[in-house]
């Protein structure tokens, strides 16, 4: 188990581990991997579907006009756009691909009464992973715990929540640059062990202990190949300044990054909204295409995704960084 300790001071990052410590950039949360994590190799650049060819990748949502998930589309039912030039899809596939998930659970002190439900419903959640998803469990309050690496080990993660204990303030954008980092860890050696990415965060208040603001946690999101699913409970202060502004930044992590963003009233909802996830992630289109656009300036680029047959919506990331020259 590998705990984060998140200190006020902009000098100091310390990370605690059961067998090692290490120190990193100072101003930014960081953590020591622990022994015992899956050995990988060297992870192909994004939407590296074929070896040497640069391709931009995105997992596509597509729902009707009653909310249901459409999952018998071809590839001719989309087009994609970037920075308005259509573009020519050169890889499409409705397999669903494995998943490498961090869950992330807010375990501050207002959740001291929630906890067990929300135990409950996470192994409900994981318990709907596939045998080949790989899944950790991560627990925040003021500080940010590692309580499961990556594994693919069902009771290993159910037994990770269940240790999971209410206490301290709510450090959310700290847990989520964590979770973005330790994604970016799990590589593969060869295509078929490419992985989506996505982030399942449950918290039920605003950030009040993170060391890195939310515009620097977006930006990285923004960077990487992960799909952002939020979860904020709506308690009695619905209306208040602090839950609107928590609301914001959950709404801007899920529509950046294609993922998703859900507000129930009350914890017992929790069930019914980690299986509309679920069933979503297992609903998905991968589309590939090399872009048009051949230069590498690292600029922003802007996708839209277009649905041929009427009254569909497709959600996807609303952009990506073109590469840089070195």
């Amino acid at each position: 188990m590998t705990r984060v300790a998140l200190f006020a001071s902009v000098l100091v990052a310390a990370v605690v581990c059961s067998t090692s410590a290490q120190s990193s950039q100072p101003e930014r949360p960081t953590r020591t991997a622990p022994q015992g994590e899956p050995a990988e190799a060297q992870a192909p650049q994004p939407g590296a579907f074929r070896a040497g060819v640069e391709l931009v990748s995105l997992n596509i949502t597509v729902i009707d006009s009653s909310n249901h998930y459409v999952s018998d589309l071809e590839q001719q039912d989309f087009s994609v756009f970037e920075d308005g030039v259509k573009q020519e899809v050169t890889f499409f596939t409705r397999k669903v691909q494995p998943v490498a998930l961090s869950l992330l659970l807010d375990s501050s002190a207002s959740m001291d009464d929630k906890m067990p439900i929300l135990q409950e419903a996470a192994i409900s959640f994981v318990h709907r992973l596939k045998t080949t998803d790989l899944a950790q469990i991560i627990d925040f309050d003021s500080r940010v715990e590692i309580r499961q690496p990556f594994t693919s080990n069902q009771a290993a993660l159910a037994a990770a929540i269940n240790q999971t204990a209410s206490g301290g303030s709510t450090s959310l954008h700290n847990a989520i640059y964590i979770a973005l980092k330790e994604l970016k860890k799990v590589k593969a050696q060869v295509e078929e062990d490419v992985r989506r990415q996505a982030l399942v965060v449950f918290s039920d208040g605003e950030d009040t202990s993170s060391l890195v603001s939310f515009e620097e946690v977006l930006e990285l999101a923004k960077r990487s190949e992960t799909a952002i699913y939020t979860i904020a409970l709506r308690g009695v202060d619905a209306q208040s300044k602090g839950f609107r502004e928590a609301e914001f930044v959950m709404r801007q992590f899920a529509q950046e990054t294609g993922g998703r963003a859900f507000f129930p009233t009350k914890i017992e909802d929790l069930s019914g909204v980690y299986a509309q996830i679920s069933e979503e992630l297992g609903s998905q289109y991968t589309v590939g295409y090399s872009s048009r656009n051949v230069r590498r300036d690292g600029a922003w680029r802007r996708l839209v995704v277009q649905i041929s047959k009427p009254n569909l919506t497709p959600r996807t990331k609303r952009g990506y960084y073109a590469p840089a020259s070195r």
